[in-house]
């Protein structure tokens, strides 16, 4: 296959578990589902920070936020990247390259003037993605074949973020969900609704800092059901959405040349560990959908590889594009895993970020280590800033392994390789038995 075209799909704030084909009997995800039926799940694919801008401009740089300058909401990529970024890439390639809705890098929708490499055909609007794209699929399809560019198009919806507006009894902007129906009706509670043990302290301090980005204080155990309602419902719609747009490019008969990505830029908690939103590194917040399907490839595979979304798309991209990628990037190409071609190794673990977005807490950053088996969470301030889980044991992330000896032996294993990691990343980070000092701001115990 040479120069396919290319659709990316990005929603935003949607947790790996929120698809039907993941298993989740709470919701009906026709559109993801017929795309994991066509192409290849991966089950463990993480973002590099739980925040919208963070982690977009990441994944249009294929670096960490902390490198690209886009730690938190409101920062531009840094200048220095722009030859790097994705779109301007792939338009050097020789693509025509096409965005639509969401950008907030730092602009909430891609200016129609820009030096991202993108020619816009749709502002920050879920309603109008899908009319777009059929519009642009139409006029693409109708070019002579001799003299039409491959085209990489880049969808980005903005539900289920809309969960946000939900959790507070706002009016929602793109759809009206009505009305809830009775508790007993609506989604249970999760197994891991309660906090885990020895929770770091902060944790619970950034919740109660800002009752507009977490109103649940006082949240029954209906309400947070409701919540969970509301959450799966906006998944829905928009999976209706991104069946329009598929739906679309099959009837502009491109289909067979397109090869098809979906993923989500961050997740939501949704009731798990009582928490609302993002930004903490719980499993539900960090680990994301990733689905690619390709012209003529085995369908209906899932595969539990680790993968960093953000850092991993562009190498995909380019890949697929046949465009040599930079060699400053740490990602990887999943176009060998979606072939389902022989891979002597593999990455053995990913590294995620955060920071609670300044102005609405207290600064807090932290960092997660995932592998195979084992998780790392450790904060910059409070008691009790690390946590470290078993996956395999223990998915909910209920017992923090440092009440045991065991535990103990693991941190320290992780501690080092965190620092290994800063040092090859740049990252400033204040690693625990590292760095003496905790950074200047917020409250400390």
């Amino acid at each position: 296959m040479t120069k396919p075209n290319i659709l990316l799909v990005i929603t935003d704030q949607q947790s790996a578990s929120a698809m039907s084909c993941a298993g989740n009997r709470y919701l009906e995800t026709k559109a993801m589902d017929s795309l994991a039926s066509g192409g290849v799940r991966f089950e463990r694919a993480y973002c590099t920070q739980p925040l919208c801008t963070p982690c977009r401009g990441s994944l249009f740089t294929g670096v960490m936020p902390h490198q690209c300058g886009t730690e938190f909401n409101g920062k531009a990529i840094s200048a220095d990247m722009r030859p790097h970024e994705l779109g301007n890439l792939l338009r050097a390639g020789g693509y025509e390259c096409i965005y639509g809705g969401k950008w907030h890098v730092p602009e909430i929708a891609m200016p129609e003037v820009n030096d991202h490499g993108f020619r816009t055909i749709a502002g920050f609007d879920d309603t109008l993605l899908a009319p777009a794209c059929r519009q642009y699929f139409r006029e693409y399809s109708a070019k002579p074949a001799g003299s039409r560019e491959p085209f990489f198009l880049a969808v980005n919806f903005d539900n289920p973020h809309n969960i946000c507006e939900f959790a507070r009894r706002m009016a929602l902007p793109w759809v009206d969900l009505g009305e809830p129906p009775p508790t007993e009706q609506m989604p249970s509670l999760p197994p891991n609704f309660e906090p885990p043990d020895l929770e770091p302290e902060i944790v619970r301090i950034e919740q109660a800092s800002h009752f507009l980005i977490y109103p649940t204080r006082g949240y029954t155990e209906a309400d947070w059901r409701r919540l969970r309602w509301g959450y799966f419902r906006l998944t829905e719609w928009v999976d209706r959405q991104i069946g329009r747009v598929l739906s679309s490019l099959k009837e502009s008969g491109l289909e067979q040349d397109t090869v098809v990505i979906f993923t989500s830029d961050h997740g939501d908690a949704h009731g798990a560990h009582r928490w609302n939103q993002k930004s903490v590194l719980y499993e539900e917040v960090i680990r994301v959908p990733m689905i690619v399907r390709v012209p003529g490839g085995n369908g209906g595979v899932a595969v539990p590889h680790l993968v960093s979304t953000a850092l991993d798309v562009l190498p995909t991209v380019c890949d697929y594009a046949g465009i040599n990628l930079p060699r400053h990037l740490q990602g990887r190409s999943l176009r060998p895993l979606v072939e389902h071609r022989a891979q002597a190794e593999w990455r053995s673990e990913v590294f995620v970020e955060t920071i609670f977005d300044g102005g609405r807490g207290y600064n807090t950053a932290g960092r997660a280590v995932v592998t195979d088996r084992y998780k790392y969470i450790v904060y910059d301030r409070g008691r009790d800033p690390e946590q470290v889980f078993d996956l395999a044991a223990d998915p909910g992330e209920m017992h923090n392994l440092l009440t045991e000896t065991a535990g103990e032996t693991l941190r320290d294993r992780f501690r080092r390789r965190l620092q290994d990691w800063q040092a090859e990343t740049g990252d400033r980070f204040p690693v625990p038995g590292y760095r003496d000092g905790a950074r200047a701001g917020g409250p400390r115990t």
